[in-house]
């Protein structure tokens, strides 16, 4: 079940997300659609983002994935070279480098991707349409918080609140 709630101002969504989460409810199911991008105070509504863990682990295994193919190409070749290797360093160098920024840029990339929502959020959830100017509150939660959340919501400002089933 979702309510979804419409607000004139940001004082109100900042009071009413406060509210809710005094009463109990996981900011996790919490979204806020508007035409405008609202400032919501420090630690909020925020997110945790390993986005750093994942570029830093991208570069380092394309970059050992690199390192462990040039090994492989210059003892696997059994070229006579007078002791010195098929590659140079200065070579095999530039292969590393390039290697580890398209392992860090393809994992911030597809990290990206999932924190943001297009590959993992439940498509089924109902989205509100924002007119200019207002700012709406999706809140997911059980059937029997739907008239605590909605007094909730009401106390805090909101002009409207609306339930709203999953889409099919």
């Amino acid at each position: 079940m979702f309510l979804i709630s419409e607000f004139g101002e940001a004082r109100a969504v900042v009071e009413a997300i406060q509210v809710l989460q005094a009463k109990g409810f996981d900011t996790a199911g919490m979204d806020l659609f508007s035409t405008e991008p609202v400032e919501l105070p420090p630690g909020l509504l925020d997110r945790p983002s390993r986005m750093s863990l994942v570029t830093v682990a991208g570069a380092a295994t394309l970059c050992l994935l690199a390192i462990a193919f040039v090994a492989y190409t210059q003892y696997s070749f059994r070229l006579v070279t007078g002791g010195m290797p098929i590659f140079s360093f200065w070579a095999t160098g530039v292969v590393f480098y390039e290697f580890t920024l398209l392992g860090a840029i393809a994992a911030t990339f597809l990290w990206f991707l999932w924190e943001s929502g297009l590959l993992q959020k439940d498509r089924s959830a109902p989205l509100p349409v924002p007119d200019s100017g207002r700012i709406f509150l999706r809140l997911e939660c059980d059937k029997e918080q739907v008239g605590l959340a909605g007094e909730c919501l009401y106390k805090a400002g909101a002009a409207s609140v609306k339930k709203a089933e999953p889409r099919a």
